[in-house]
């Protein structure tokens, strides 16, 4: 039998032969490094194009609705065109809409399940119908509406450029993440977003390069072309003792269930729309009544549109009372339920941080610092979005926010338990307490929870 040949001692090489591995071993690194070089710069050119797209449509977005708010308090009798408006925009969508009606619950299942893409419909669609939920004092905000057009414009350029179904789904990411950055004047938390957004415990890392070139270019192009957002303040310091931490944890607590309700109060005014009409034009007719009823019963109209000014108002330290909050969850979970058009985000930013300040009263912390707090931890909670909303208030409050928001934002993100304003959301990552399957999406969960079917076609978006 052959005696195996023992394994040569490098030792024993010839320098030349030393001198050619080393070579080798060199050239082989520098062409990984070449390609790597190759495929940052690729992903790089394809994330300024998604930048640029938002950028655009949302810088074209933001004026509308600015125009649309100034418009509307102005001219207080808008208000009671808002059934018709609802009515129009609940025909547009039933009789030319497609797939566009699933809003943002389509472009999340694109990102999962690639399919036959996001309708190019879907971005003038959504912008004409959240101009108008705000012109006529729906209550509605900003991000669904930036977030699907930046998403359908994407998907159109992807499929022109024939990408793969792989490299789409990379770029409906960095479309999410460039909308959200845009609108909201936070690329890094924008950025973050969408990465984090489409899954319940997952962050999506290979779309990390074009989701953070896009949201920086979106933003900068906003800012380019004279859009203003609203300004926020910067915290102060902060003297984060136990104390602190434990009243911040107990405030997190509040948001994340407020979280819940929210999603609840839409998905209960979603039900009763589909029983009170099987036609879905007729729902916006009926919210919008209800809006009209709510605004006179109230007294005044500081819960139509944004509201912007009710988180101004909370953020500079004044206490508006618990009631604010509650009355502008109510507001918002009729417009939307009820079929009309516009992002969630918004109104529980308003939510959050007019929640905030009325418990900073009651548990003895500074009122700007615990409506700083709700402000990004009720959106978190609603969104399961930690990580953004946490960067989103560094981005927006300054470094000391960043610590106490992470609190709030965790704590939010935990007591909202498995629901989420995004159906599409996939469960990747249990929360405390879940014994079920993982990787189905979070509408599959709620039907397990509430078997009563129902239609989600003139729902809003997400």
């Amino acid at each position: 039998m052959t005696e195996p040949t023992p394994p040569t001692d490098p030792s024993r090489r010839s320098p030349t032969s030393r001198a050619r591995s080393v070579v080798a071993r060199l050239a082989g690194a520098a062409d990984e490094q070449g390609r790597l070089v190759l495929w940052l710069l690729r992903w790089i050119a394809l994330g300024i194009g998604v930048g640029v797209l938002a950028g655009l449509s949302s810088a074209l977005f933001l004026k509308m609705l600015e125009w649309s708010t100034r418009n509307f308090a102005e001219h207080g009798w808008l208000l009671y065109l808002l059934p018709v408006g609802g009515l129009a925009m609940g025909c547009l969508y039933h009789y030319t809409g497609g797939r566009a009606i699933e809003g943002n619950v389509l472009v999340i299942d694109e990102i999962h399940e690639p399919r036959t893409g996001i309708p190019r419909r879907m971005a003038p669609l959504v912008l004409i119908s959240t101009v108008a939920t705000n012109l006529f004092g729906g209550s509605a905000g900003r991000e669904g509406t930036a977030i699907q057009m930046s998403a359908s414009l994407t998907d159109s350029a992807a499929r022109l450029l024939h990408l793969s179904r792989a490299e789409r789904r990379i770029l409906l990411v960095a479309g999410i993440s460039a909308g959200f950055g845009a609108v909201f004047g936070v690329p890094l938390a924008g950025a973050v977003f969408g990465l984090e957004v489409q899954s319940i415990g997952r962050v999506r890392y290979e779309a990390l390069v074009p989701s953070l070139t896009g949201a920086l270019v979106g933003d900068l192009i906003v800012r380019g072309l004279g859009i203003h957002h609203t300004p926020t303040p910067q915290l102060g310091p902060v003297d984060l003792d136990a104390g602190l931490i434990l009243k911040i944890a107990l405030a997190g607590l509040v948001f994340g269930l407020v979280s819940a309700v929210f999603i609840e109060a839409v998905h209960l005014v979603k039900r009763i729309g589909a029983r009170l009409t099987g036609w879905p034009p007729a729902r916006p007719v009926i919210g919008g009544v209800l809006v009209i009823l709510l605004t006179l019963a109230v007294g005044n109209r500081h819960y139509n549109g944004l509201s912007i000014p009710l988180a101004v108002d909370a953020l500079a330290g004044n206490d508006p009372g618990l009631q604010v909050f509650a009355l502008k969850l109510v507001f918002t979970a009729v417009t939307l339920g009820f079929g009309f058009y516009g992002g969630e985000v918004t109104p529980l930013l308003v939510i959050g941080s007019t929640l905030g300040a009325a418990l900073a009263t009651i548990l003895g912390v500074p009122i700007a610092l615990l409506a700083a707090i709700g402000y990004v931890a009720v959106f978190a909670g609603a969104a399961n979005t930690p990580l953004a909303c946490t960067v989103m208030a560094v981005e927006l409050f300054g470094r000391q926010a960043l610590e106490p928001a992470a609190v709030g934002c965790v704590i939010a993100y935990v007591f909202s338990s498995h629901r989420s304003i995004y159906g599409s959301q996939r469960l990747a990552a249990a929360k405390g307490g879940w014994t079920g399957p993982l990787g189905h999406a979070v509408r599959e969960h709620r039907s397990r929870r509430d078997p009563e079917p129902t239609t989600d076609e003139g729902a809003p978006p997400g």
